[in-house]
């Protein structure tokens, strides 16, 4: 179920500077979330596991499936919309599992979405917009008047976003260190660049869903290139200091403005 991937000598260099000893491992079926059965497979290539809960009181009603499985004291690792790379500290060391989803990927490509993961294991930000948002979680749904699912969706942008900021001041001083990291970094925000153009006018007339708007222009933060507002808000040193309380503020006086128009 996992073995351990070979990484190139940038990567290597990048797991000693941001997370020592974490392993990498590719998993040979493709998962949002490990089910608990076969979660239990990672005693076996690790230390230890210390499962990882967040209180039920946080979630709305109608909260999603897939939060309340985060809620519970099941150990869980990944949810959805991680993508094609999740990351863990609840095993010792801290896991990366990278999923066969990405095969037939560049690799240079799955080296970046590695070296991302690495990075983000290092810094003191939590695994799942859960642990982001902690109580304030309900009030966010309530303002951002979308359904679940969206709510889901849009949260998870947020945090993305409030990552990101800090990952690429990581990323952008790589070019000397290592290039080839940094040129995907760079490749990977130019190919943003042209679907951020039109993005608040296609919320604006209906054809871009704010959800998926809000999931595109916050992945675009990490790369340091322009996003278009209401989302440039989140691009902000307020942002950064004040996390999950901005959040929320965002998303009261943005739907409120949404509201009047």
């Amino acid at each position: 179920m996992f073995e351990r991937r070979d990484l190139s000598e940038e990567l290597l260099g990048v797991r000693e500077e941001h997370a020592p000893g974490a392993l990498v491992f590719d998993v040979r079926t493709d998962f949002e979330t490990l089910p608990p059965d076969v979660a239990e497979n990672l005693l076996a290539v690790v230390d230890g596991i210390d499962p990882l809960s967040y209180d039920d009181a946080w979630l709305p009603e109608d909260a999603p499936g897939a939060l309340s499985g985060l809620a519970s004291e099941t150990f869980t690792v990944g949810a959805p919309g991680d993508g094609g790379v999740a990351w863990t500290r609840q095993t010792t060391p801290p896991s990366v599992f990278v999923k066969p989803r990405l095969e037939g990927s560049p690799e240079g490509f799955v080296d970046f979405l590695v070296s991302e993961a690495l990075v983000e294991v290092g810094l003191e930000v939590p695994e799942h917009f859960l642990g982001f948002f902690g109580a304030r979680y309900r009030e966010f749904a309530e303002a951002a008047a979308l359904s679940p699912a969206d709510t889901y969706q849009l949260a998870a942008a947020l945090f993305d976003a409030f990552v990101g900021r800090q990952t690429r001041e990581v990323f952008s001083a790589w070019e000397p260190t290592h290039a080839e990291l940094h040129a995907q970094w760079v490749d990977a925000g130019e190919r943003l660049e042209p679907r951020l153009a039109d993005l608040s006018k296609d919320v604006a007339i209906g054809r871009t869903d704010f959800a998926d708007a809000a999931e595109l222009a916050c992945s675009a933060i990490k790369h340091g290139v322009e996003i278009p507002t209401p989302f440039d808000a989140l691009d902000t040193a307020a942002y950064a200091q004040h996390g999950a309380d901005f959040a929320v503020q965002w998303a009261e006086a943005t739907f409120d403005a949404l509201e009047d128009v």
